[in-house]
């Protein structure tokens, strides 16, 4: 059926309808001055042709991450991802229904979150993991959340080392469910006290892994220093890949592990969608959020698969469910858990050592540069750098020279002087020692 629009008659037989006068009385209660008196000065249609050459021209604009010299981390990263990933993505067996309500036509989505929960729990040495989040930061609001229905408490002490970004996602949950937020200012140089902060009225501690400025710490005695006073552990991991070769932070205590699965079997793709990875200890599951598939056998004995737990609002548990995530990023899902399948252990371990090689080398390359220094000692693939001038303009002038030279860590705290000097830098398997080169002569360059 074509779409036709509306006319005058049909309009108004819908506004009486409702019982208002005109269309403007639909928008009383948007404040005064917040509505354009007049349509933007926008073309009212254009040929298919005209827009794909105008959208062509607006993203000619922007500068590929593939195109240059790429350096950019911060919570999502570049790395190579095989052909085989999109190409087995689409496997039939793999595009079974979109949500698997109905075990016996959804064998194929069943199977691959089971195995994608087994995987994110390997990897974060925890118990169980569910069947995927939205993204990292959303994961890490929903941890917060699962920690003060466990303990029965309301404040979250956040250190100064989370991602922003992560941060302001459990500030708005916090502020809209009448909870309690301690957040850490920025810090670079790791000197926070957490553990001087924790107190009775504490749910949980969260920490980021490596943190925001790339730091690896030692876990252990903030889990210990959480636990001693009944609060949990909550650690948000957003590069991992770190985890090929790093201690999980099960090892070290966590009680619940978030991360952004992006890196492994997805692209950067201009901010999503992303791959929100949720896993705990076994004693916490029926508070996580979110879907856990579970394996079993049919009438006939044969293995299958089927939705083991699901306490969403829209099925019985209504106003008492563990969360509102009401689907999971699904193809994202599959492209990290067959990506991760490749690799295998041994894969995911030579990859994280090449990552953690090259930012070393690229590490001691800027630390020679007179007027830059390498703030981050003990990283993975990502490390902060203080640099003779504001951060944010020499970004700018790397990426007018080419080089997409990291973040500015103003960008994501623009209100603490503090920081204005930083740079976060990431170096993945993709960067050559070309790449290396023309980042370093830049930016020696604009520091000189």
């Amino acid at each position: 059926m074509r779409y036709l629009p509306l006319q005058e008659a049909d309009r108004a037989v819908m506004l009486q309808a409702i019982g208002v006068d005109g269309i403007d009385d639909l928008f009383v209660d948007v404040p005064a001055g917040k509505l354009l008196d007049e349509p933007p000065a926008l073309p009212l249609g254009k040929t298919e042709m005209e827009v794909e050459r105008e959208l062509g021209r607006l993203a000619s604009q922007n500068v590929a991450a593939g195109s240059v010299p790429f350096f950019v981390g911060c919570g999502a990263y570049k790395h190579h991802i095989p052909a085989s990933v999109d190409h087995l993505i689409q496997r039939s067996e793999f595009l079974t229904s979109y949500t698997p309500y109905q075990p016996e036509i959804s064998q194929g989505t069943l199977q691959y979150l089971f195995e994608f929960q087994t995987q994110v729990a390997r990897l974060m040495g925890m118990d169980l993991a569910n069947a995927s989040m939205y993204d990292g930061s959303t994961a890490a609001g929903e941890a917060v959340l699962m920690a003060h229905r466990i303990t029965k408490r309301s404040k979250a002490i956040v250190s100064g080392g989370l991602h922003p970004q992560y941060r302001d996602v459990i500030e708005t949950l916090s502020k809209h469910s009448g909870k309690v937020m301690d957040a850490l200012h920025a810090d670079p140089l790791g000197q926070e006290d957490l553990v001087s902060r924790i107190d009775d009225e504490t749910s949980c501690v969260i920490v980021q892994y490596p943190d925001v400025y790339g730091r690896i710490q030692d876990l252990a005695p903030i889990a210990e220093a959480a636990h001693a006073r009944g609060a949990l552990l909550v650690v948000a991991v957003t590069e991992i890949v770190s985890l090929g070769l790093i201690k999980s932070p099960g090892e070290m205590g966590a009680d619940i592990v978030v991360g952004e699965g992006q890196s492994i079997g997805n692209g950067l793709s201009f901010g999503g969608p992303y791959v929100g990875l949720f896993a705990t200890r076994q004693k916490f599951t029926r508070q996580m959020p979110g879907r856990l598939c579970g394996e079993t056998v049919d009438a006939e004995g044969k293995r299958g698969y089927v939705l083991t737990l699901s306490t969403r609002e829209q099925h019985i548990r209504r106003e008492k469910a563990t969360s509102n995530i009401c689907t999971n990023s699904g193809l994202c899902a599959l492209a990290f858990t067959i990506h991760l399948s490749l690799l295998g252990q041994t894969g995911l371990k030579k990859l994280a050592e090449v990552n953690h090689g090259n930012a070393v080398v690229l590490a001691d390359k800027l630390a020679a540069i007179a007027g830059v220094e390498v703030v981050t000692q003990a990283f993975f693939n990502e490390f902060t750098i203080r640099v003779n001038g504001d951060a944010g303009t020499i970004i700018d002038a790397l990426t007018e020279r080419g080089v997409l030279g990291g973040v500015a860590m103003s960008r994501l705290e623009p209100h603490d002087p503090s920081i204005r000097d930083l740079i976060i830098v990431a170096s993945t398997e993709v960067n050559t020692d070309a790449d290396r080169a023309v980042f370093v002569a830049a930016l020696e360059d604009i520091v000189r």
